[in-house]
C-alpha cells in the first residue's frame, strides 16, 4: 500500500520520544511530532499516548527519502456546532447600566492614568539604588 498525503489511516504507536511518537502503519513507520498530537499544548507526550495505542493519523507528507510525517490532531474531523449561542435575556437585563460612551471613556481614561502613575512610581523607585561603577 502506498501512502499518500491527506490519507487518514489507523496505526499503532511503537515508540515514544520527547519530541514525538513513532506510529506503525501497515509495516511502515512514521513520526507524529509532539505539536501534531493535540490542539492544546503538549508538555509531556506520554500524558496523551502510550506504546501499543491504536491511533488514527493523517499522512501529512512522505519525502523522497521515505520519511513519513503524520498528525493525530488533523485526523480528527473538526466539529462545528451550528446551534446558535443561547443568551440569557433575563440576566442581560439584570446587568447594571454601563452608561453611555462618554461616561465609559472618562472612566477608562481615569483608570489608565492611575495605573500609569503607579507604574511610573514603581519604575522610579527601582532606579534609585546603588549604581555600579566600572573600574
Amino acid at each position: 500500500m502506498t501512502l499518500k498525503a491527506g490519507s487518514i489511516l489507523e496505526g499503532t504507536v511503537v515508540n515514544i520520544t520527547n519530541f514525538g511518537a513513532f506510529v506503525d502503519i501497515d509495516g511502515k513507520t512514521g513520526l507524529v511530532h509532539i505539536s501534531e498530537v493535540s490542539d492544546t499544548y503538549v508538555k509531556n507526550i506520554r500524558d496523551y499516548l502510550k506504546e501499543k495505542d491504536k491511533v488514527k493519523v493523517k499522512v501529512i507528507s512522505v519525502d523522497d527519502n521515505g520519511k513519513i510525517s503524520l498528525s493525530i490532531k488533523q485526523a480528527v474531523p473538526e466539529t462545528k456546532s451550528y446551534r446558535p449561542v443561547e443568551i440569557d435575556w433575563q440576566r442581560e437585563k439584570a446587568k447594571p447600566n454601563q452608561g453611555n460612551f462618554e461616561d465609559r471613556l472618562t472612566k477608562f481614561l481615569k483608570d489608565s492614568e492611575e495605573r500609569f502613575q503607579d507604574l511610573k512610581k514603581h519604575q522610579d523607585s527601582r532606579g534609585r539604588g546603588c549604581k555600579r561603577t566600572s573600574s
